[in-house]
């Protein structure tokens, strides 16, 4: 059985490059992350490494629904009861 990563190497090479898909009215979705203790979900469009961490920018649906910037160490760092994480949707395919 494999190895459940959070963030792989492959599909962090796949993402485009923050501002890449600017203006695009459509774009792809290449990620999703969930909680899965509430409804709060992250799509993320591009991705960046930047001063250590990975700065993602996407669909945030959480108290609102909003296009925005969210990073890998602020998801890591996020503990819910029972010490849940938020987790990455392996089912999820990409698209716009």
């Amino acid at each position: 059985m494999n190895e459940y990563e959070f963030f792989p190497d492959g599909l962090k090479a796949q993402l485009p490059k923050l501002y890449q898909s600017e203006g695009n009215k459509d774009p792809i979705v290449w990620v999703k992350f969930f909680t899965p203790w509430s409804n709060w979900t992250w799509y993320a469009t591009e991705g960046s490494e930047q001063d250590g961490d990975f700065i993602f920018f996407g669909y945030v649906i959480g108290q609102e629904k909003e296009w925005g910037y969210f990073s890998f160490n602020e998801l890591q760092s996020i503990t819910g009861p029972f010490g849940l994480k938020i987790e990455r949707d392996i089912h999820f395919t990409p698209k716009p």
